[in-house]
């Protein structure tokens, strides 16, 4: 789960974290980033007080009155209650006037207890729990050292954030195991009430080995027959109860609005990652010295977005490949996530995304029943603003859509086409 905000400049930054770098007490083993084998040495690898004070005084000065945190690891719970009281105290200390501070966590879950799910809620954190489907399932994968599942470790964490009314969502790694399983999967939401789900793929990858391409366990076609069948449940003929992220930003899309989601995004978000010392990257997948773009302990925020690292960053999502260009569904994916292609020594061209067959199959399998699902979304949104807020009279060509996609009218809802093809 990313906290990253969209943007090239500097306001809209987001900021991800590796609270306690590789540190954490799972040795999941497709685990992208951490080679600690579930078992952190005995002084956790936290970040230091100075660095944090100075960097979140700096970030609030940026913030553009909305500054977003995401907090990852490792397990970032390994930090410790008294870390994010830190946290919260700096954030309050240092914001602007009528600053929106956010806070999202991703966390295995098997730590969270009454304390945490307390301090959860009465900061307004969204967690994020990773969690890979029924007993069976998760428990073949998400082990600790000695090989013992977490599955009721992580059910019990999670009854603490619903006694305690905190936000969470479900975050799905995408495997060998469960790529085949996409009706158990949703049958196992519903039963547990998890209504707000994202996926990953598995990679075979580590985000440290940047020279290295990325490689996943399942295959283009499976994923793609995995996002198909998991579509059926979703569409609900016509009625989503459930919020899957994928198709929530395909949805975005057509009712004329951007996705969220970096990977389906027009360019890669300005997004600081920092690890645990204070070195920075433009990405969680880029986490190598090739890709530094400076210290938080060290570097101001200016100085590390105007880094050539960061420049080099942001060409990449938008140079596409040739197929890419003229692709019919360009607008829900823009080439997926640079990652995730193969590129020449030089940067300057790539392969397809590794899932690009994906990505068109769920595209071409949808379309229909999105196009009409997003068209009558954005009539509902046009008559019921219509009424509210322009008292029933039509706007002027040039202004505002009363969808409220953030377009001109000519260029929305006047227009009656699709915002797709």
């Amino acid at each position: 789960m990313s906290g990253a905000c969209t943007g090239n400049g500097q306001s809209n930054i987001g900021v991800m974290w590796k609270t306690v770098s590789e540190d954490c007490n799972l040795a999941c083993d497709y685990c992208y980033y951490s080679t600690c084998g579930g078992k952190p040495g005995p002084k956790i690898n936290r970040i230091d007080s100075a660095i944090l004070e100075k960097f979140i005084k700096d970030y609030m000065v940026h913030s553009n009155g909305a500054a977003v945190f995401a907090w990852q690891g490792g397990e970032p719970l390994l930090a410790g209650h008294e870390f994010f009281e830190e946290v919260v105290q700096l954030q309050a200390q240092h914001a602007l006037p009528n600053t929106i501070i956010s806070n999202s966590l991703q966390t295995n879950a098997t730590l969270i207890n009454d304390r945490w799910a307390s301090f959860f809620k009465q900061y307004r954190f969204l967690i994020g729990v990773s969690l890979d489907g029924p007993k069976e399932i998760h428990d073949s994968r998400r082990v600790n050292s000695a090989g013992n599942g977490s599955f009721d470790r992580v059910m019990a964490g999670i009854e603490h954030l619903r006694r305690h009314q905190v936000d969470f969502n479900i975050l799905t790694v995408i495997h060998k195991g469960n790529v085949g399983k996409a009706k158990e999967l949703l049958q196992f939401y519903r039963e547990n009430g998890f209504n707000y789900v994202q996926f990953i793929p598995c990679m075979d990858f580590r985000s440290q080995q940047v020279d290295k391409p990325g490689v996943f366990e399942i295959a283009p076609q499976e994923y793609g027959d995995f996002l198909c069948e998991v579509f059926d449940e979703w569409y609900n003929n016509g009625n989503p109860e459930t919020s899957i992220r994928f198709f929530d930003n395909m949805l975005s899309v057509y009712v004329n609005r951007e996705a969220e989601l970096c990977i389906h995004r027009v360019e890669c978000p300005t997004t600081l990652v920092l690890e645990q010392n204070g070195d920075a990257f433009p990405c969680d997948f880029f986490i190598n010295e090739k890709w530094k773009v400076g210290n938080a302990g060290t570097d101001s925020i200016t100085n590390m977005l105007a880094h050539p690292n960061f420049e080099r960053f942001r060409q990449m999502k938008p140079t596409l490949p040739e197929k890419c260009r003229s692709c019919d569904w360009k607008k829900l994916c823009y080439g997926g996530c640079p990652r995730n292609r193969q590129w020449n020594p030089e940067g300057t061209q790539s392969s397809p995304d590794f899932f690009c067959q994906s990505y068109m199959q769920i595209y071409d399998y949808a379309h229909d029943r999105m196009l009409e699902l997003g068209q009558r979304l954005r009539n509902e949104m046009y008559s019921h603003n219509l009424k509210h807020y322009l008292k029933g009279k039509t706007p002027g060509r040039n202004d505002p859509c009363p969808c409220r996609s953030n377009k001109k009218y000519k260029a929305c809802c006047a227009a009656d086409q699709s915002p797709i093809l």
